[in-house]
Order: structure tokens, then sequence, then C-alpha cells
């Protein structure tokens, strides 16, 4: 969750932004602070790189759990939570990475170390998910696994 408020705030967005005014307002920041501004200014330029990548990362992240973006995959996320178990999964810094048979990958952000015990210890890990993972936490896709 310290994510979501640090790219939020990064960004002066709430969580009820559009994708629309999110579009609209990450390109008028990233016109201020983008490093083709500082010519003559290196330190200016390097300072602007690295805002800017920010700025790129919270961009990219808040599109990714923004309310449309959901909507928009609803029914393939539905069909993966329903129907595929969960061929892996692991905690890193709070996000639970979620890999399913199907091949598709979500990110659950904010997840508490013991209810990822409590998952690994779970007879059945997509039950677990299904009852304390899904529609409890922010979700994104994360990707899709690599055809052989």
């Amino acid at each position: 969750m310290k994510r979501v408020v640090e790219h939020r705030k990064l960004l002066g967005v709430d969580k009820t932004v559009t994708l629309k005014e999110l579009k609209t307002i990450y390109r008028n920041t990233m016109k201020d602070t983008h490093p083709d501004k500082f010519v003559n200014d290196e330190a200016g330029k390097e300072a602007a790189e690295e805002k800017s990548k920010s700025i790129i990362e919270a961009y990219h992240f808040l599109v990714s759990i923004n309310q449309e973006t959901q909507e928009k995959y609803k029914e393939e996320y539905t069909e993966t939570i329903t129907k595929s178990n969960i061929q892996d999964f692991y905690l890193e810094k709070a996000v639970l990475k979620v890999q399913h048979l199907n091949g598709k990958m979500y990110e659950y952000i904010g997840v508490p170390r013991n209810t990822y015990i409590k998952m690994v210890n779970a007879d059945s890990p997509s039950r677990f998910a299904r009852r304390h993972i899904y529609g409890s936490f922010i979700y994104r896709k994360s990707g899709e696994a690599m055809e052989d």
C-alpha cells in the first residue's frame, strides 16, 4: 500500500482519478521535469532523469490498478481466479505474486506476511486465495508466462 500512496502523492492524484485525468497529469508533469529542459546543466539533467523515471513508473503503476483498467480486464481476471488454479506464488515486500496454471500472473498489493504464511500452509492455496486474497487487496496484472 505504501507504494500506491507514494505514486499517488508523486503525481498529486487520489484513488478516484480517471485514466484520462491521469494521462493529462502525467504529461503535464513530464513537461515540467523533462531532462531535455536542462541543456547546459548536467546536474539538473541527471536529477530530471531520475525524477522522470519515478514519474513514468508511478504513471504505469497507477494505470494498472485504475478502476477503468480493472473493468476492461474484469472478464479475463474473473475467469482466471475462478477456473485456473495457482501454479506458484511468493511474497516480496508486501506484494503477493500469483502465477496461475493458465499462464496469467497477478500482483496483490499490501498482503501481510501472516496472510502469506497462512496461504503457504493451506491445503489448497487456490481455495485460500479465493477466500482471503481475491477481492480483499488491490491487484494488477503482472504479465503472462512465456510459452515454450
